[in-house]
Formats: structure tokens, C-alpha cells, sequence
């Protein structure tokens, strides 16, 4: 049976395919950053910055029954959709799922090609400081 992430990749995958040019497929990243729900202010302290981003971006993790859930936001509208789909492929899952996953929904959603180099090593910033959280969580449950 496909992991819990794994599903979740398949699913946005499936949701690009039915945008025909890039400029559809930005709208619909702004629009899932508009849908992540909002961090406390609480949490937007220099600890939560992700090193690495131009555009400054939040990230809390903590768990819950075993599964790890991520709190982020953006000051930029494009990074805030990139980090809410890194949350809606990895939070509420185990860490060990997390460490191990492929995230391969970024090449065939076709972000490579289609991100500039200081968004491309943004979002590898998010997936590396996502996995740092899971393998610090996973250490301490």
C-alpha cells in the first residue's frame, strides 16, 4: 500500500496536470499559500526562519499521536504556496515516513524547471529544514 505521502504526491501531481501553462499552475501555488492556515505570531521568531529562502519563511513542527505537523508562513506570496504544498504533502505524517519519502511531485510537477534558482534552493531549504524537524522529533518521541 502507498504511503501516506506518496498518496498525497499523486494527488497534487493529478491537480497540476489540469493546468495547461505555467502561468495557471503560479496562480494555483498563490492560491494554495492564500488556503495554509495562519501561524501564530508566536511562532514567527528568528528560531522558525529557514536559512537559505530570499524571501523570509516560518516553520514550526511538533507531533502529535506520532505524526509530525508543520506550521508555516511566508512573506512572499509564491513561497507561501511553495511551503503549503510542502505541508500538504508532508505534515500529519510519521517522521520516519518523512525522512524516507521521495518527493518526487516537484520534478513532475515540473518546479524545476519552472522555479529561479533562489526559489529552487528555497524550496530544497524547506524539504531539508522539514527533515531536520522530523529527525529531531523522531529523536526526542
Amino acid at each position: 500500500m502507498a504511503s501516506l505521502i506518496e498518496q498525497r504526491q499523486a494527488e497534487l501531481i493529478e491537480e497540476f496536470t489540469f493546468f495547461d501553462d505555467w502561468m495557471d499552475r503560479y496562480s494555483h501555488i498563490i492560491d494554495m499559500g492564500k488556503e495554509l492556515g495562519a501561524m501564530p505570531q508566536s511562532e514567527k521568531k528568528e528560531d522558525n526562519l529557514i536559512k537559505g529562502c530570499q524571501s523570509k519563511v516560518w516553520l514550526s513542527a511538533s507531533v502529535e499521536d506520532g505524526r509530525v505537523k508543520f506550521l508555516a508562513d511566508s512573506d512572499a506570496i509564491i513561497t507561501k504556496g511553495l511551503v503549503a504544498m510542502m505541508i500538504n504533502v508532508l505534515s500529519d505524517a510519521p517522521a520516519q515516513e518523512i525522512l524516507e519519502a521521495e518527493l518526487h511531485f516537484i520534478k513532475e510537477v515540473g518546479l524545476q524547471e519552472h522555479l529561479s534558482p533562489t526559489r529552487s534552493n528555497g524550496l530544497a531549504s524547506m524539504v531539508k529544514q522539514m527533515r531536520m524537524y522530523a529527525l529531531a522529533l523522531q529523536a526526542v518521541s
